[in-house]
């Protein structure tokens, strides 16, 4: 039978969307690329906004429209935190949650020898839940791979879904992100990215922490860059910073939760710091490399948000100098603590301050690629246009060289040149 996956959400929907597909290869299933050659179809959902939902609602319809008698399978996030929903799922064969991937091939041989539809939605155990036994050792993409390292959330922010829909944290074993990072090395991959639903609490359910795991990862032969995905910034204090500036491998990345500017609205949010608190930890990371790149999101439209708290955000926001910023605009999350909120804005309102938002985001990425000319960096080049070939440097920089050869899967130190577009075009060094 063949089989075709969509993922949407997180990197670590993509993780165990690309488990998902080991496990059924593992089963004697083919992977099809199309729409039109698959047996099965299998949706990894996301529930982090209404937007998301909807998305995952309308590929059902589609598909079921367009391949009458294939199964669907639905999995992730929307339906494990939604399973009191059953209308959302009705045109699914089988529906089950995030908590255990290892019966999807059970499932899908079950169903396609019965024809009764499996509906098993596990609820999350958060007092003793394990964390899932997964190991990832080819992707999809040829030159950057992913380690989940950590599940689950406790810290319950009021706009967020997540935690119901996740469970407790619960963190992969240093051992284990070392076997892994070693098999992915040894798979020929030079980049890993370490990634978890809030990554920042890494080990708090285990005596580890997060600097622990990246120099286990770094350790790995063959792995020479190490990737953190989204953290919290109250995780980075001076202490972590200068652990992690010690791993020669680890890139100056940082993508920093940021949600808002404005102190009152990230007290509503239930967020555990300030904007004064987070200034000054993107100032040490300026002082613990020479250029490393901060990025973040941004929520506009919150439950409550005046005027003048949307300024004070936009304000702050400017002041920082993010490499680059995703805006996007308060979706109301049915079963947290915001659904109850007063203060609801109208959509009107929250796309009006999107744009204004993303008018300054937009301008501070320019001044960063701007700034990134002249400087000189080393590449992981992954896919070749007709611009040339592209890559990535250490702080995530998009670059763009002209070679006779190629140069995909290499690093290679390149000068930076000038900027077109969203690229940094480059020379070859």
């Amino acid at each position: 039978m063949n089989f075709k996956i969509y993922t949407f959400g997180c990197k670590v929907n993509q993780y165990e969307s690309e488990y998902i597909r080991q496990l059924l290869l593992d089963a004697g299933f083919e992977y099809s690329e199309t729409d039109t050659e698959s047996d099965v179809f299998i949706i990894n959902s996301c529930t982090v906004t209404a937007v998301s939902d909807k998305k995952c609602r309308q590929l059902i319809h589609r598909l079921r429209r367009q391949s009458p008698d294939s199964i669907i399978l639905l999995c992730g996030c929307m339906s494990q935190a939604h399973p009191d929903k059953p209308r959302d799922f009705e045109l699914c064969d089988i529906v089950i949650g995030n908590t255990d991937h290892t019966v999807i091939p059970l499932y899908i041989k079950e169903y396609s020898a019965n024809h009764k539809r499996i509906v098993d939605i596990k609820p999350h155990d958060r007092e003793k839940e394990p964390f899932e036994k997964c190991r990832v050792s080819s992707f999809s993409e040829r030159t950057r791979a992913y380690i989940k390292i950590e599940d689950g959330c406790s810290r319950f922010c009021s706009y967020c879904i997540i935690p119901y829909a996740r469970g407790r944290v619960r963190s992969k074993p240093i051992a284990d992100i070392a076997e892994e990072a070693k098999i992915i090395g040894e798979s020929g991959y030079k980049e890993v990215v370490l990634t978890g639903i809030n990554l920042s609490l890494y080990g708090t359910d285990t005596d580890s922490d997060l600097c622990e795991a990246v120099e286990a990862a770094a350790g790995a032969e063959g792995i020479e860059r190490i990737r953190l995905g989204s953290l919290e910034p109250e995780y980075l204090d001076e202490n972590v910073l200068e652990r992690l500036s010690k791993v020669k491998k680890f890139c100056p990345q940082f993508h920093l939760s940021l949600q808002s500017g404005c102190d009152k609205t990230l007290k509503d949010m239930n967020r555990n710091y300030t904007s004064a608190e987070y200034a000054h930890i993107v100032s040490n990371i300026r002082k613990f490399w020479d250029n490393p790149s901060v990025t973040t999101d941004v929520m506009v439209g919150f439950a409550g948000e005046s005027d003048e708290d949307f300024n004070s955000s936009l304000e702050f926001v400017k002041s920082i100098g993010f490499a680059k910023v995703h805006v996007f605009p308060y979706s109301k999350r049915e079963g947290t603590k915001a659904w109850d909120m007063k203060g609801h804005l109208t959509n009107a309102v929250k796309a009006q301050r999107a744009s204004v938002m993303g008018d300054a985001v937009e301008k501070s990425r320019v001044e960063f690629m701007n700034s990134q000319v002249g400087k000189v960096c080393f590449v992981l080049f992954e896919t070749i246009s007709d611009k040339g070939y592209f890559g990535l440097s250490e702080n995530f920089t998009p670059i763009v060289v002209s070679s006779d050869t190629d140069i995909r899967s290499q690093i290679l130190k390149v000068e930076i040149v000038g900027t077109e577009g969203e690229l940094c075009m480059a020379k070859l060094l």
